[in-house]
């Protein structure tokens, strides 16, 4: 298995962002929930909402904040100390240290994931997927090596993990580990990329303008099978009907 992102962990892909600025009574601002729109696609297999994921990344930052007046998490809130171990080790398979950024550990993106599945919106059915996957991965690991997922070589791992990244190359007797490594790297792109570093990594500048725009390269609109043309097209006989329509 390669370390490279296109590989276990998938390719980090541009998911669009949107800030706003106004205020929900809620406690969560419109600008927050904006802020989640690019994972929730990712965050929706996982049964987490936008008002969740703002919770769950504003509790991160104020804990790394160096002004926080919340004291640093000793412990995970949902995960035991032994599935802590596998879930951080895990999580920088799916996203490693790159010459980009920093790996998933580096963002917090494991306490991302441990608050979201302490939450109050997570389904139970969540939890118990979760936790049923780690234990699934250690049994895998010591069916294979006789140790655990961390106690494993790094060679070791990475041949469980090849044998369960890509689900349509997968062997039928281990859809349960595929089931499992499919919502955790989920989880942990979900975090990653609410983080201020998941952000810098796909170069999010927010609301700015950019006079060098020059709309969207060919290569692009020809493999979404779309055109400028086209888009014209329509939009003038969309304006003829509604003239049509008024007179």
């Amino acid at each position: 298995m390669s370390e490279d992102r296109s590989e276990v962990g998938g390719r980090r892909s541009e998911l669009p962002l949107a800030p706003e600025a106004e205020h929900d009574p809620a406690g969560v601002s419109r600008r927050d929930v904006m802020r989640f729109l690019g994972v929730a696609p990712l965050a929706a297999t996982l049964g987490w909402s936008p008002t969740g994921l703002a919770r769950a990344a504003r509790y991160v930052d104020e804990v790394q904040s160096p002004t926080s007046h919340l004291p640093p998490p000793t412990a995970p809130k949902f995960f035991t100390q032994r599935e802590w171990r596998t879930v951080r080790l895990l999580a920088d398979y799916v996203i490693p240290r790159d010459e980009k950024s920093g790996s998933a550990t580096d963002a917090k993106a494991p306490e991302f994931v441990d608050y979201m599945l302490a939450d109050k919106e997570t389904t139970e059915a969540s939890r118990i997927a979760m936790r049923g996957g780690l234990a699934w991965l250690d049994l895998e690991s010591r069916r294979r090596f006789q140790t655990t997922f961390v106690g494993a070589s790094d060679a070791q791992r990475r041949q469980i993990l090849d044998d369960i990244a890509w689900p349509k190359r997968a062997k039928p007797e281990l859809s349960q580990g595929v089931a499992f490594f499919t919502r955790f790297r989920d989880a942990v792109a979900s975090g990653f990329y609410s983080s201020a570093m998941g952000w810098k990594d796909l170069r999010y500048v927010g609301n700015t303008a950019n006079p060098d725009w020059r709309g969207c390269p060919a290569p692009a609109l020809a493999k979404l099978g779309v055109s400028y043309e086209e888009y014209e097209a329509s939009l003038a006989e969309h304006r003829r009907n509604r003239t049509a329509a008024n007179e």
